[in-house]
């Protein structure tokens, strides 16, 4: 359900296991490509997808049968979109979130959005999680990912779904860590973005994504998290690779912004949503609610939201007060 690039990668990967797969798109000129061309152009031009994967304008039509209903839909539309679909969800399927967001206002993650709307217990919802950036995985170079579901067997039903000759599936129970991972993951691959677009090298890219995970395992541990999972695929991969790879849509968001130009500006020439622009409030807000302390994600926000010009906030974050390492920054 949702046919940006991570929607159609994940289209052709369960196609490329085995799967019957629909994808479900909102427009007309999507749905023709791939039906009749086999490809995506707007999101991967040049990469061709199975001539077995079909596409429709009707969710109806997309979900009816299914096994699995993979969403793959920008986080802050989840809730709407799926109070549209909720009627035509399959009475047995698992809803699988492929989303690396908060929701605004509530501070829900993805699966707790749709345990509400869909109204379904937690052994329906599922994760798919980890460092993957569509590019690469639509060409098949090798991958790796976390299914994650409270059931245990549902995971391993996930896992077996993915697997392809290259791509490589996990599993695990902690649901919480896969999320949280994926979403503050985006908010400092912002701040890495930053750095760079400011002309600063390795040193101070590797200082904020080890000093971010500190972060990310901060506030998992304190909603319960499992810390092991922030060392894994969905913890360290993931931040790693959204925030080394000039693919990564937030961190090239946050270059944009450190090389000078507007928030507005930026927004205009991204095509593709970077989850942790509009994700990093809602964290920040999940974080003081737990009393969780978060300096990266506050000078992210400072900088898009409360008009913090990006050398204050740099400034702000080397000259805080020493610390021991372990949690601290």
């Amino acid at each position: 359900m949702g046919s940006g690039s991570w929607g159609t990668v994940i289209a052709k990967l369960l196609c490329d296991a085995g799967g019957e797969v629909t994808l479900w798109a909102r427009r007309p000129e999507v749905v023709e490509a791939v039906n009749e061309r086999h490809e995506n152009p707007d999101y991967l031009p040049g990469i061709g997808l199975p001539a077995g994967l079909r596409a429709t304008l009707d969710p109806a039509e997309a979900m009816a049968g299914a096994d699995f209903v993979a969403i793959a839909v920008p986080a802050q539309t989840l809730r709407a979109n799926l109070t549209a679909w909720a009627p035509h969800l399959p009475a047995d399927a698992v809803l699988v979130s492929l989303m690396k967001g908060v929701e605004l206002g509530t501070t829900r993650r993805m699966s707790e959005v749709i345990q509400e709307v869909a109204d379904v217990p937690e052994d329906r919802i599922a994760v798919l999680c980890g460092p993957n950036l569509a590019r690469e995985i639509a060409s098949g170079q090798p991958g790796a990912a976390v299914a994650a579901c409270a059931d245990e067997d549902v995971a391993q039903r996930l896992q077996a779904a993915t697997m392809t000759a290259y791509f490589r599936v996990y599993t695990t129970t902690d649901v919480v860590g896969c999320e949280l991972g994926g979403a503050v993951k985006n908010i400092v691959a912002l701040c890495v973005g930053m750095a760079v677009g400011l002309g600063f090298g390795d040193s101070t890219q590797a200082l904020l994504m080890t000093r971010g995970l500190a972060e990310i395992t901060r506030l998992g541990i304190a909603l319960g998290a499992d810390e092991h999972t922030f060392a894994g695929l969905a913890g360290m991969g993931d931040l790693i690779g959204t925030c080394s790879s000039p693919l990564s849509r937030n961190r090239t968001f946050g270059e944009n912004l450190g090389r000078g130009m507007t928030l507005d500006e930026v927004i205009a020439v991204t095509k593709q949503t970077a989850e942790g622009v509009k994700s990093s409030e809602a964290v920040l807000e999940l974080a003081r609610k737990h009393s969780v302390e978060m300096p990266i994600a506050e000078a992210v926000a400072a900088v898009l939201y409360h008009g913090m010009p990006i050398k204050e906030a740099a400034v702000s974050l080397i000259s805080r007060s020493p610390k021991a390492e372990r949690y601290g920054i």
